[in-house]
């Protein structure tokens, strides 16, 4: 398989959008988590072989399933998003596959909750990238 080359520009952009999306979550800043996503996004996941969960269409359905996601929570999550393959990538839309540790800080306690892999499309919106598609594959309930 032959993997194209992002520009360097590109690629810091992409990979920026990926760490912006996992501390918003972890530090439960829901407006930068909304700017991580085109108006249109559609998030869909699954875990380990279950239904898929989703489609959560829209900004707005994304960051309420993030925000009741959260206050379910009682520990400190920390996403940590490795492995980031850009697969394909033309002027406005870009093919990314990465990696998600997820862990859980409860005390003095560090606690591996799951692993996960994100397939995404990315858009340039505005002049920005942003998810325009998210997809996230979890090996295991959290």
């Amino acid at each position: 398989m032959t993997v194209p080359t992002a520009p360097a520009a590109d690629r810091a952009s992409i990979e920026n959008v990926l760490a912006a999306y996992a501390l918003a979550y972890d530090d439960n800043d829901m407006e930068t988590m909304a700017d991580c996503f085109t108006a249109d996004a559609v998030l869909t996941m699954r875990i380990q072989d279950g239904d898929l969960i989703g489609p959560f269409e829209g900004r707005e359905a994304i960051v309420r399933l993030m925000r009741d996601s959260l206050a379910s929570q009682n520990d400190q999550r920390r996403h940590l998003v490795t492995n980031v393959v850009i697969r394909a990538i033309d002027a406005d839309i870009a093919t990314v596959d990465s990696y998600l540790t997820l862990i859980s800080v409860t005390g003095s306690t560090l606690t591996v909750l799951s692993t996960a892999r994100y397939a995404d499309e990315l858009v340039r919106d505005s002049g920005h990238w942003r998810f325009g598609r998210r997809h996230i594959q979890l090996d295991l309930p959290y």
